[in-house]
Protein backbone atom coordinates (compact mmCIF):
# COMPACT_ATOMS: atom_id res chain seq x y z
CA UNK A 1 0.00 0.00 0.00
CA UNK A 2 1.16 3.09 -1.00
CA UNK A 3 2.23 5.58 1.59
CA UNK A 4 0.21 8.38 2.94
CA UNK A 5 0.61 11.52 0.92
CA UNK A 6 0.61 14.78 2.05
CA UNK A 7 -1.58 17.19 0.42
CA UNK A 8 -1.59 20.94 -0.21
CA UNK A 9 -5.13 21.11 -0.84
CA UNK A 10 -8.50 19.69 -2.01
CA UNK A 11 -9.50 20.12 -5.49
CA UNK A 12 -13.16 21.30 -6.54
CA UNK A 13 -15.92 17.83 -6.19
CA UNK A 14 -16.13 16.59 -9.56
CA UNK A 15 -18.38 14.10 -11.27
CA UNK A 16 -16.68 10.35 -12.35
CA UNK A 17 -15.61 9.58 -15.28
CA UNK A 18 -14.89 5.87 -16.49
CA UNK A 19 -10.98 6.26 -16.07
CA UNK A 20 -11.32 6.61 -12.10
CA UNK A 21 -12.55 3.15 -11.82
CA UNK A 22 -9.14 1.59 -10.36
CA UNK A 23 -9.28 4.58 -7.69
CA UNK A 24 -12.69 4.36 -6.61
CA UNK A 25 -12.34 0.97 -6.37
CA UNK A 26 -8.88 0.66 -4.39
CA UNK A 27 -10.70 3.49 -1.87
CA UNK A 28 -13.47 1.65 -1.27
CA UNK A 29 -11.45 -1.09 -0.36
CA UNK A 30 -8.90 0.76 1.99
CA UNK A 31 -11.90 2.18 3.70
CA UNK A 32 -13.94 -0.70 3.82
CA UNK A 33 -15.55 -0.84 7.82
CA UNK A 34 -18.42 -2.84 9.67
CA UNK A 35 -18.55 0.67 10.65
CA UNK A 36 -20.87 1.71 7.51
CA UNK A 37 -20.68 -1.57 5.62
CA UNK A 38 -22.99 -4.33 5.31
CA UNK A 39 -20.88 -6.04 2.67
CA UNK A 40 -18.29 -8.49 3.97
CA UNK A 41 -15.05 -7.68 3.27
CA UNK A 42 -13.66 -7.29 0.08
CA UNK A 43 -11.74 -10.23 -1.41
CA UNK A 44 -10.05 -11.13 -4.56
CA UNK A 45 -11.08 -11.52 -7.53
CA UNK A 46 -12.51 -8.23 -6.50
CA UNK A 47 -15.58 -7.23 -9.11
CA UNK A 48 -15.82 -4.26 -11.36
CA UNK A 49 -16.52 -1.12 -9.17
CA UNK A 50 -19.18 0.20 -11.87
CA UNK A 51 -21.36 -2.27 -13.52
CA UNK A 52 -25.09 -1.74 -14.78
CA UNK A 53 -26.53 -0.97 -11.27
CA UNK A 54 -23.08 1.80 -10.21
CA UNK A 55 -22.67 3.64 -13.07
CA UNK A 56 -19.84 6.63 -13.19
CA UNK A 57 -22.51 9.36 -13.48
CA UNK A 58 -23.83 8.64 -10.19
CA UNK A 59 -20.39 9.19 -8.33
CA UNK A 60 -18.85 12.54 -7.22
CA UNK A 61 -15.27 12.54 -6.36
CA UNK A 62 -12.72 14.91 -4.52
CA UNK A 63 -9.24 14.74 -5.10
CA UNK A 64 -6.22 16.35 -3.13
CA UNK A 65 -2.65 17.91 -5.26
CA UNK A 66 -0.03 16.02 -2.95
CA UNK A 67 2.51 18.04 -1.99
CA UNK A 68 4.76 15.99 -4.58
CA UNK A 69 2.94 17.38 -7.53
CA UNK A 70 0.14 14.88 -7.77
CA UNK A 71 -3.64 14.50 -7.60
CA UNK A 72 -4.65 11.78 -5.67
CA UNK A 73 -8.67 10.52 -4.85
CA UNK A 74 -9.34 11.51 -1.65
CA UNK A 75 -13.24 10.46 -1.60
CA UNK A 76 -16.42 10.20 -2.76
CA UNK A 77 -20.04 9.92 -2.56
CA UNK A 78 -22.86 8.33 -4.32
CA UNK A 79 -25.74 9.51 -5.92
CA UNK A 80 -28.37 8.02 -6.76
CA UNK A 81 -32.36 7.56 -7.39
CA UNK A 82 -33.45 5.11 -4.48
CA UNK A 83 -35.84 3.14 -7.15
CA UNK A 84 -36.86 2.95 -10.79
CA UNK A 85 -40.34 3.96 -10.28
CA UNK A 86 -41.75 7.57 -11.45
CA UNK A 87 -43.14 8.27 -8.20
CA UNK A 88 -40.01 8.69 -6.35
CA UNK A 89 -37.93 10.45 -8.93
CA UNK A 90 -38.29 13.19 -7.08
CA UNK A 91 -36.05 11.84 -4.83
CA UNK A 92 -31.87 11.22 -4.44
CA UNK A 93 -30.12 8.74 -2.29
CA UNK A 94 -26.95 9.33 -1.05
CA UNK A 95 -26.11 5.35 -1.30
CA UNK A 96 -22.45 5.31 -0.16
CA UNK A 97 -19.78 7.74 0.78
CA UNK A 98 -15.99 7.21 1.71
CA UNK A 99 -12.91 9.34 2.91
CA UNK A 100 -9.19 8.54 2.59
CA UNK A 101 -7.86 7.84 6.27
CA UNK A 102 -4.86 10.54 5.04
CA UNK A 103 -7.96 12.94 4.02
CA UNK A 104 -9.90 12.83 7.07
CA UNK A 105 -10.53 15.40 9.72
CA UNK A 106 -10.30 18.26 7.00
CA UNK A 107 -13.92 18.45 6.17
CA UNK A 108 -14.12 16.31 3.16
CA UNK A 109 -17.39 14.38 3.72
CA UNK A 110 -19.06 17.62 4.56
CA UNK A 111 -17.72 18.64 1.08
CA UNK A 112 -18.96 15.68 -0.51
CA UNK A 113 -22.65 16.23 1.26
CA UNK A 114 -22.68 19.44 0.01
CA UNK A 115 -21.53 18.73 -3.35
CA UNK A 116 -24.04 15.91 -3.50
CA UNK A 117 -26.94 18.22 -2.25
CA UNK A 118 -26.27 20.49 -4.93
CA UNK A 119 -26.06 17.79 -7.49
CA UNK A 120 -29.85 16.73 -6.33
CA UNK A 121 -31.08 19.87 -6.57
CA UNK A 122 -29.58 20.49 -10.19
CA UNK A 123 -31.34 17.12 -11.05
CA UNK A 124 -34.45 18.61 -9.96
CA UNK A 125 -34.79 16.59 -6.98
CA UNK A 126 -37.26 17.95 -3.93
CA UNK A 127 -36.02 15.53 -1.46
CA UNK A 128 -32.33 13.59 -0.54
CA UNK A 129 -32.07 11.04 1.67
CA UNK A 130 -30.11 8.17 3.02
CA UNK A 131 -29.53 5.06 5.22
CA UNK A 132 -26.95 4.90 7.83
CA UNK A 133 -26.37 2.11 10.61
CA UNK A 134 -27.54 3.46 14.16
CA UNK A 135 -24.17 2.55 15.60
CA UNK A 136 -22.27 4.63 13.23
CA UNK A 137 -22.56 7.48 15.25
CA UNK A 138 -19.90 10.02 13.74
CA UNK A 139 -22.01 9.79 10.24
CA UNK A 140 -24.74 10.43 11.92
CA UNK A 141 -23.76 13.42 13.55
CA UNK A 142 -22.55 14.50 10.28
CA UNK A 143 -25.50 13.80 8.76
CA UNK A 144 -27.45 15.75 11.54
CA UNK A 145 -25.24 18.86 11.10
CA UNK A 146 -26.16 18.89 7.36
CA UNK A 147 -30.00 19.40 7.72
CA UNK A 148 -30.88 15.73 7.80
CA UNK A 149 -33.58 13.89 10.25
CA UNK A 150 -34.41 10.79 11.27
CA UNK A 151 -37.28 9.42 9.47
CA UNK A 152 -37.39 5.98 10.91
CA UNK A 153 -35.60 3.15 12.77
CA UNK A 154 -35.37 -0.56 11.42
CA UNK A 155 -34.30 -2.00 14.85
CA UNK A 156 -32.19 -4.85 14.53
CA UNK A 157 -32.05 -4.97 10.38
CA UNK A 158 -28.67 -5.57 9.77
CA UNK A 159 -26.52 -8.48 11.34
CA UNK A 160 -22.93 -8.12 11.42
CA UNK A 161 -20.25 -8.82 13.92
CA UNK A 162 -22.22 -11.28 15.95
CA UNK A 163 -24.72 -8.81 16.57
CA UNK A 164 -27.61 -6.73 15.34
CA UNK A 165 -27.86 -3.42 13.96
CA UNK A 166 -30.17 -0.54 13.79
CA UNK A 167 -31.05 0.65 10.07
CA UNK A 168 -31.68 4.18 10.59
CA UNK A 169 -33.52 6.11 7.47
CA UNK A 170 -32.36 9.80 7.53
CA UNK A 171 -33.90 12.51 4.90
CA UNK A 172 -34.35 16.15 4.36
CA UNK A 173 -36.16 18.63 1.84
CA UNK A 174 -34.38 20.64 -0.81
CA UNK A 175 -37.14 22.84 -1.36
CA UNK A 176 -36.73 26.27 0.43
Amino acid sequence: MPSAPQFRSLCPVRPARPADEPALAELDRATWSTLHSVQPRPRPPYPPFFDDRHRPEEFLLAEADTDDGGRRLAGYIRLACPTPLAATAHVRQIQGLAVAEWARGQGLARTLLRAARTEARRQGAARLTLRVLGHNAPARALYASEGFAVEGVLPGEIFLDGRYVDDVLMGRSLTP
